[in-house]
């Protein structure tokens, strides 16, 4: 068909085959700072988003949140006892600041922590290495968590 002779058609045909291409949006850092400030967006809006990124969160991922935060305080205050007690940090990052920087040890750590959390919650429907929802890894950081705990407190009680 000859644009010329129907241009309304050809605009149209144009159009559909827009939208045949790859997803148009984007994701940015005013994405997440809008989507935070105000939030709209509770489900995607076709069937292909059900892995999207979304404004709001369900408020479980906060209780998740906040408890993974509160146990990572535990571990930096298990540790600091830990260490004055002669033991010594397994991760080799933390280990440099606690050795070069120990004022600075707590907050790096709730810093790093914090922003993985941040990270996770604003991808939290999409899938990590095709394999699971990074809401599922959430999940497992909070149980990797409650073990180190544990395992920080039994390593305290036979250093006392």
């Amino acid at each position: 068909m000859n644009r010329l002779a129907n241009p309304g058609v050809a605009a149209v045909t144009e159009e559909i085959e827009d939208r045949r291409r790859s997803d148009r949006r984007r994701l940015s850092l005013r994405t997440f700072i809008q989507g935070g400030l105000k939030p709209r967006r509770r489900a995607g809006r076709r069937a292909e988003d059900h892995t999207s990124v979304l404004d709001w969160h369900s408020p479980h991922l906060l209780f998740l949140s906040v408890t993974i935060l509160f146990l990572s305080v535990a571990d930096a205050l298990m540790t600091v006892t830990l260490i004055s007690l002669g033991a010594t940090e397994a991760n080799p990052f933390l280990a440099f600041v606690l050795e070069e920087h120990p004022q600075a040890f707590a907050g790096i750590k709730m810093g790093l922590t914090g922003l993985g959390i941040l990270v996770l919650v604003a991808v939290a429907r999409a899938r990590v290495f095709r394999v699971m929802r990074a809401a599922t890894v959430l999940n497992g950081v909070a149980v990797g968590y409650v073990a180190l705990i544990v395992y920080e407190w039994w390593m305290l009680n036979a250093l006392l």
